[in-house]
């Protein structure tokens, strides 16, 4: 296993690189609406990356099942868990739900962050998911500090999810970040507490809760990209870049530009 420590230059470059997969998950906000294309949205990312200097990290991925992967964001609607591939038919409702992953290489070095937005109203049961999902991010986040362990962040992530009696998906995990996109560790959501890689300043990691609203079964579509819930109901998913310090963890990247 190879992690890599940051320097604090090297923080400030991811910091540089985060801000910017915030301001175009923001920017993308603006255009979450019913009769909106997921090839729409795409399309948005990649001019907005670009024309701040970067390159969509996600575009031509490489696929150890398959082909790279062709788009700049990720945007999975409803059943949807992770990985879902924008398209032109793939046209947004009032009610559904859709999670825009997005990175972005800015100075030799990477942007990682997911938000799931609502269309429109969405139910109630589907809004408690959302909430759920979003305070387990944080709750793994506050775990992430020098002298813990990656159970730590994966134990506060689960406990919280399953007291809501959700699904927490094992296969799929966070990961450490830096001038590659996935480094060492992997950052599983579940686990106990004190065990795996011991935590230790500058570690740059991505932490994302993936939940789902039935059971944790997934499965993969024939792209050999897509992963959906094997019982078709909605999951959803949130992510920050955060860089381990001792005491408490650095958000590198934002939601700020969602949220206003």
């Amino acid at each position: 296993m190879n992690i890599f420590l940051k320097t604090e230059d090297e923080i400030e470059l991811m910091r540089k690189a985060n801000r910017l997969v915030g301001k175009t998950l923001g920017v993308i906000s603006k255009h979450v609406r019913p009769g909106v294309t997921t090839l729409q949205l795409d399309k948005v990312a990649e001019e907005f990356i670009r024309d701040n200097g970067a390159i969509p990290t996600f575009k031509g991925f490489p696929n150890p099942y398959g082909s790279p992967f062709p788009s700049s964001i990720c945007t999975s609607v409803n059943d949807v868990v992770v990985h879902g591939i924008p398209d032109d038919k793939t046209v947004l409702k009032e009610g559904d739900i859709i999670s825009v992953d997005c990175g972005a290489l800015l100075d030799g070095f990477n942007g990682d962050s997911c938000y799931t937005f609502c269309v429109g109203e969405v139910t109630p049961e589907i809004k408690k998911l959302l909430e759920v999902t979003k305070t387990a991010l944080y709750l793994g986040i506050e775990n992430a500090v020098a002298g813990k362990h990656v159970g730590d962040i994966g134990a506060a992530v689960q406990k919280h999810c399953e007291m809501y009696g959700y699904g927490v998906v094992r296969e799929l995990t966070g990961h450490g970040i830096g001038r590659e996109m996935h480094e060492d560790p992997s950052v599983p959501n579940y686990g106990s507490r004190g065990s795996g890689v011991l935590l230790k300043a500058g570690m740059c990691i991505a932490i994302e809760p993936m939940i789902t609203l039935g059971a944790r079964s997934i499965g993969m579509m024939p792209d050999r990209w897509t992963i959906k819930t094997c019982d078709g109901k909605p999951a959803a998913h949130f992510e920050h870049t955060i860089a381990v310090r001792r005491g408490k963890a650095e958000i590198l990247s934002s939601f700020d530009e969602i949220e206003k």
